[in-house]
């Protein structure tokens, strides 16, 4: 009999996730709040930017397999995939994780499967499983529960979902060996057995690692860039050095990952997460730097030249040649840009949106040629390509050269 899965939130992990397990053999049900998510995907249409997995999603909507939903169908397994946003300060919000299980907890049954994949705070899963025998005693020790973070790059998850490793804990170890069993359906990767509160803590450390780590490079372009250092070509020194790896700096840290995870952890541990909470601060505040170093620029110009400069800001997404905007830097410095800069004239260019209800979009040659001042936020593909004129300052936040 062919298994039956729900996946609750159809967003840049949920949907591809549901396509993939659908491809290989499990019958989905795919749920958003969001009627115009949902009506695209039954259509066939991808609603967000992910190379190959439009072609994939039609042919599981053309075979059957999957199919999407404003409300949760009965299932053998349901899947948390919902955001985890912050409230107040910086501190994580479940409620649409809990929102989510509340709709699921009238279908469950006997047998069933329940896992969180949503980034959650420590205990999360265990406090789920509490709300669902709160309203389903008799299902206590009759269902598994576990927590399985996705550990997906944008741009590159059909490849990533398969064949990266995945942690996979659950309340008991039965809930776990129920998980590992979906799991092992399509991912090629090891599956690795732990229990629900080091998944959870797994995940949140993955990402911090990663932010203390472009931290200390964008703190090194920050110093390097009153210096008069080309940090790109110090850091490519430096890591010439058999134990050094340094990251590339950026614009900020941003998406919803390396730039949410850390609050999860100095949210509950603000005196034991110094290093964390730094490094937050530190990956802020360059996006706030990258701001003012534009908006400096622009007076400069106005000084030297004695009118308004052209502004070309290159890149609204968080990384390169993608469509996502969560939690972008490059976002805020151009908000930033926008208000505290009149004396310019901004073009704003983000080539892998159509369009935006804040932002008017200009074609990246058009504001490049245009441009007196060209500031590149992200690395996108096509801004590579752009001439290199000796007549524009040039700002480069991303490494456009390096």
């Amino acid at each position: 009999m062919q298994m039956k899965a729900c996946f609750m939130g159809l967003g840049y992990i949920g949907l591809p996730t549901a396509i993939i397990a659908a491809k290989h053999g499990v019958e989905i049900t795919g749920v958003d709040i969001n009627p115009k998510v949902v009506e695209m995907t039954n259509a066939g249409r991808l609603h967000i930017v992910e190379p190959g997995m439009e072609e994939m999603l039609q042919q599981v909507i053309a075979s059957g397999a999957l199919h999407a939903s404003t409300v949760p169908e009965v299932s053998d397994a349901y899947f948390m995939v919902v955001p985890t946003p912050f409230k107040g300060n910086h501190e994580p919000d479940v409620s649409y994780v809990e929102a989510a299980t509340r709709a699921v907890i009238p279908l469950l049954k006997e047998g069933d499967l329940y896992v969180i994949e949503s980034t959650s705070p420590i205990g999360t899963t265990e406090a789920m499983a509490k709300i669902i025998f709160a309203e389903r005693a008799e299902l206590e020790g009759k269902i598994y529960i576990a927590y399985c973070p996705e550990r997906v790059l944008p741009g590159n998850v059909i490849h990533e979902l398969v064949h990266n490793d995945r942690v996979i804990g659950g309340i008991d170890e039965a809930s776990t060996e129920k998980a590992i069993e979906f799991y092992s359906q399509f991912v090629k990767g090891t599956l690795h057995r732990t229990n629900a509160r080091t998944a959870e803590m797994c995940k949140l450390t993955e990402n911090s690692s990663r932010d203390v780590q472009i931290a200390f490079a964008n703190e090194l372009s920050i110093i390097c860039d009153k210096a008069g250092i080309d940090v790109w070509e110090l850091i490519r020194l430096a890591n010439k050095h058999p134990r050094v790896n340094i990251l590339q700096p950026g614009c900020g840290v941003g998406g919803h990952c390396i730039a949410v995870d850390p609050y999860f952890i100095t949210s509950d541990f603000p005196m034991e997460s110094q290093i964390i909470a730094k490094a937050r601060e530190i990956n802020n505040y360059k996006a706030f730097y990258c701001a003012e170093r534009v908006c400096r620029a622009v007076e400069e110009f106005r000084r030297e030249h004695g009118r308004r400069p052209v502004v070309a800001m290159m890149g609204l997404a968080f990384k390169p040649n993608i469509d996502d905007l969560r939690e972008s830097p490059a976002k805020y410095i151009t908000t930033k840009v926008m208000h505290s800069c009149p004396d310019a004239d901004l073009l704003i260019v983000e080539p892998n949106v159509a369009e935006h209800a804040v932002f008017k979009l200009t074609d990246c040659r058009e504001a490049y040629d245009k441009a007196d001042i060209v500031a590149f936020m992200v690395a996108h593909t096509p801004f590579k390509s752009l001439p290199r004129c000796e007549d524009k300052v040039i700002l480069d936040f991303c490494g456009i050269n390096a």
